[in-house]
């Protein structure tokens, strides 16, 4: 049924993902020059700290995509409280998206770093979080359908 308690934890992961495409992921400021290099889901961009003005940006649309595609995801899933054994599965595949993200975000904050500033590294913030957030929240909501799924099939057992 739709009312249970990994519906809840689903929904989290959309929430999750909203913030993830909201909220910046990712900062750092280049303490010779007065510059700060902000992720989000969106774009990379370098601003002038002082004025405010963009100097450089970049599109990194990929991000933002698989946020997207992870929230909806989890609203499909929500859908499929018929079906466990889908849902389990759709989740798993929301899981991996949700991995590949992170790793996309890391392996980009880590090439940015580099060419921005090696000495010093930069700081995640909360659409990073969020994220990991929302793979735990997926992770709790596989675990009590896998747990119905073994209430219901204990009870057929009995029958």
């Amino acid at each position: 049924m739709i009312q249970r308690i990994q519906t809840v934890f689903l929904f989290l992961v959309v929430v999750a993902m909203i913030l993830v495409m909201t909220f910046p992921i990712w900062h750092q400021v280049n303490p010779g020059q007065t510059q700060m290099m902000t992720l989000n889901a969106w774009n990379m961009s370098t601003s002038d700290i002082e004025t405010g003005d963009v100097v450089e940006s970049s599109s990194k649309l990929f991000i933002g995509i698989l946020a997207i595609i992870a929230a909806g995801l989890a609203v499909f899933s929500i859908l499929q409280y018929k079906n466990r054994t889908k849902q389990m599965m759709i989740n798993m595949i929301n899981s991996l998206v949700m991995v590949v993200n992170v790793g996309v975000i890391v392996w980009t904050t880590h090439s940015a770093n580099e060419m921005f500033n090696p000495t010093v590294s930069g700081a995640f913030v909360v659409g990073f979080w969020a994220i990991l957030g929302g793979m735990f929240m997926n992770l709790l909501a596989n675990r009590f359908i896998r747990k119905d799924e073994m209430l219901v099939r204990s009870v057929d057992r009995i029958r």
